[in-house]
């Protein structure tokens, strides 16, 4: 029997990481993460993260696929294999979001080159746990050293319309509310995957 795979997505401090390790928790699944939950992968994440490392949008994209593939053939693949559960904080969808919608990086050739990365490993469901800018400027500081987290609010926005755009057309895909507390995000979770067991 296969492992389920369930991805975790959305912006930074929308409570995803949180969410997600819970689950994984009481399905006794594997955690994962993207970038960086592999040797390889730490080393991408480093140059990746570092807001002080100059990168085009589309060498940050490649990076982003380079670990990917990697991850799916070193863990995710294999694990589901073995019949386990794996619950993942981030995967494809986080490229299109970040590099598509958010860098401006052509979303056609980022799906074709994600085709690459990933092989036949399609998450069984999607969970987008949404929340609005002003919610996560509450709840996190700012990392200006971090490539990501240091984007204005204008880039964040561009991130979440497009989750909220790849989630409204796509199959497989659950919005979550995460601005309430984590029992009702959590309650939410556990109801949108219950099918799935």
């Amino acid at each position: 029997m296969v492992g389920r795979f369930i991805v975790f997505e959305g912006i930074d401090a929308s409570g995803k990481s949180t969410q997600a390790r819970h689950l994984a928790q009481q399905c006794q699944g594997l955690f994962t993460f993207e970038p960086g939950d592999t040797a390889l992968g730490g080393e991408l994440r480093r140059w990746l993260l570092d807001a002080a490392t100059p990168m085009t949008p589309e060498t940050e994209a490649l990076l982003m696929l380079a670990d990917r593939s990697h991850h799916v053939a070193t863990v995710i693949a294999p694990t589901l294999a073995s019949g386990r559960h794996v619950i993942a904080d981030r995967f494809s969808a986080s490229t299109l979001a970040y590099q598509g919608f958010g860098r401006g990086v052509d979303r056609e050739k980022l799906r074709v080159a994600t085709e690459l990365a990933i092989g036949d490993c399609r998450p069984d469901l999607t969970l987008l746990i949404d929340i609005d800018i002003e919610t996560a400027n509450e709840r996190r500081a700012r990392n200006h050293e971090d490539r990501f987290e240091s984007g204005d609010a204008a880039f964040h926005e561009r991130l979440r319309q497009g989750y909220l755009a790849m989630a409204a057309t796509e199959e497989r895909w659950c919005v979550i509310d995460g601005r309430g507390t984590f029992d009702d995000v959590s309650a939410a979770i556990t109801a949108a995957v219950a099918p799935l067991w």
